[in-house]
């Protein structure tokens, strides 16, 4: 006779609000919310705009006591990069932790034990150190983790929130590869998973659209960024025009698997154009995000301006 684990899922999908129901908020979340309020009280004083990057991948747990979880590709490298220009994987250490060199190479060790950095690389990492210390010095850049798909829609919903006073100041540029499937809480076992049960099988529960909600009721005068990544070119457009029209935000960025360091497409309600390194910046290790983000820039401040003048 042959045994195996199931892990059986539901074809039913959840709404949002049901979601938050029937999950548990991380530990993390409180101490979160406060440096939240903190910072955009600062900032909202200074009459500054603030942009919430959403980046990186989320993990999918199958045990309540997780081992094992189901992850995706995602390093973050796309809100990283972007959090730099105009000014900020996390912004700036992406130059040595996701570098082919390791890190400790960017550094010698002297006869008199001192440590001093590699003049191969020392002109790079002067010009990051600087912007990294004015980011520092001017409290423009709070950082704040999540790793599982809970901790990271949790966190999307209360920071959303509580930059909802901003209104049109606030931009929302999200990155992140957000899991479409997931294993319920009360649907998981407990404890490690045995593998002397025999083989696994997963059903998995699609995990609700939470842009609608981000649109319409969190954020709705907020200019919102999405990202939509496609492998088959034919669908890209189309399947971008789409999110767009089902959810009622400002912008789609699409872009495929194997060329969306080199090329985006930008979808709004009226137009559709494309960004693209030429063979000269490629060469050059131009970022296609120092494209994207004076491009975003331009699209809310047109944005600022039509609400004003309404």
């Amino acid at each position: 006779m042959t045994m195996s684990n199931i892990l059986e899922g539901t074809n039913e999908i959840i709404n949002p609000d049901t979601y938050f129901q029937i999950n548990s908020q991380p530990r993390t979340l409180p101490d979160n919310e406060i440096k939240v309020k903190e910072f955009v009280n600062k900032h909202d004083n200074a009459g500054r705009r603030i942009v919430l990057i959403t980046s990186g991948g989320t993990t999918v747990p199958i045990e309540n006591n997780t081992v094992r979880f189901l992850d995706n590709f995602s390093a973050g490298t796309r809100g990283a990069t972007s959090a730099e220009y105009p000014f900020y994987l996390q912004p700036f250490s992406r130059h040595y932790t996701h570098s082919t060199n390791c890190f400790l190479d960017y550094m010698e060790l002297k006869d008199d034990d001192n440590i001093e950095v590699n003049p191969k690389y020392s002109q790079k990492m002067k010009s990051v150190l600087k912007k990294y210390q004015k980011v520092k010095q001017e409290d423009t850049l709070l950082l704040l983790n999540f790793v599982t798909l809970s901790d990271y829609l949790f966190l999307l919903r209360s920071v959303t929130q509580i930059m909802t006073c901003l209104k049109e100041r606030a931009m929302y540029y999200l990155a992140a590869a957000v899991s479409d499937f997931f294993i319920p809480s009360q649907k998981m076992v407990q404890h490690k998973i045995q593998s002397a049960e025999g083989g696994l099988t997963l059903s998995m529960d699609q995990v609700p659209k939470f842009l609608k909600p981000l649109v319409t009721n969190w954020v709705p005068e907020g200019f919102i960024v999405s990202f939509k990544l496609e492998t088959d070119p034919s669908l890209l457009v189309s399947k971008s025009r789409q999110a767009l029209t089902k959810y009622g935000h400002q912008i789609v960025i699409g872009n495929l698997l194997t060329t969306r360091k080199l090329e985006v497409v930008f979808i709004t309600k009226d137009s559709e154009f494309n960004l693209k390194l030429s063979e000269q910046e490629v060469k050059d290790d131009v970022e296609i995000e120092s494209k994207i983000i004076p491009e975003l820039v331009k699209k809310h401040d047109e944005w600022i301006k039509n609400a004003e003048m309404k």
